[in-house]
């Protein structure tokens, strides 16, 4: 299986995250996947965007979920770019992408699109919350899914096949070779995030996971020649 490098919302450490600027710098530096974050609006459209809260991103305030699309869209979201609809992403580059979603609300917007544009081949849906993929994959015939944890242990497995998940995307910094085993004793594919050094990527490629999650586009080039 060819090792995937995975753009961290785009390329967030030297762009806007989760912007249109960010997608299309990853796709041009050659990233294999684009990850992004998912939320619904106080109108219920999904909106790209990593914090239920404003503040951090852009020069608004309060949560996203009592703002409309239009309200949203009025916000600089870094660099003069505009918080993007999911839709607006899928035109915007064509390489594949892995969509998180924070809850059963937006799984149910997401399997709408979905279906109607007919992107199982394209996007793998993410999410920490269990009964969140258990819900995507419920709606989404074929859909392929992953179980993200920061804090975890061996149960991550167990919670990855319970929820039908083919995938574990675990936090670097806590990844044991007991758990990849038991990952790979299980079928899983294990993506690490989020990979931003070399030391990082050499014990990413000694564990032998199946990717990379990163905010920088070195790391592709880089990623090539580490043993």
């Amino acid at each position: 299986m060819n090792f995937l490098t995975i753009g961290h919302r785009g390329v967030m450490g030297v762009e806007p995250e989760n912007t249109l600027r960010s997608f299309v710098a990853a796709q041009e530096a050659g990233l294999d996947v684009i990850e992004l974050d998912l939320h619904l609006s106080k109108d219920g459209e999904l909106v790209v965007m990593h914090d239920a809260e404003l503040d951090r991103t852009t020069d608004g305030t309060g949560p996203i979920a009592d703002r409309t699309v239009a309200e949203l869209r009025a916000l600089d979201a870094g660099r003069g770019e505009r918080i993007p609809v999911f839709e607006e992403v899928l035109d915007a580059v064509h390489v594949p992408l892995q969509a998180e979603i924070k809850d059963v609300q937006a799984a149910r917007a997401l399997a709408e699109v979905m279906n109607r544009r007919g992107l199982t081949g394209r996007i793998e849906v993410s999410s920490f919350h269990d009964d969140a993929i258990t819900e995507i994959a419920r709606l989404v015939p074929g859909v392929r899914t992953a179980l993200v944890a920061s804090r975890y242990s061996t149960d991550v497995v167990e919670r990855a096949v319970g929820a039908g998940a083919a995938t574990v995307c675990l936090n670097i910094r806590r990844l044991t070779l007991e758990i990849v085993e038991q990952a790979r004793k299980a079928d899983l594919r294990i993506i690490g995030w989020v990979v931003n050094t070399q030391d990082h990527l050499r014990l990413v490629r000694a564990l032998g996971l199946d990717g990379a999650t990163t905010d920088y586009p070195e790391i592709k080039r880089t990623g090539r020649f580490t043993a």
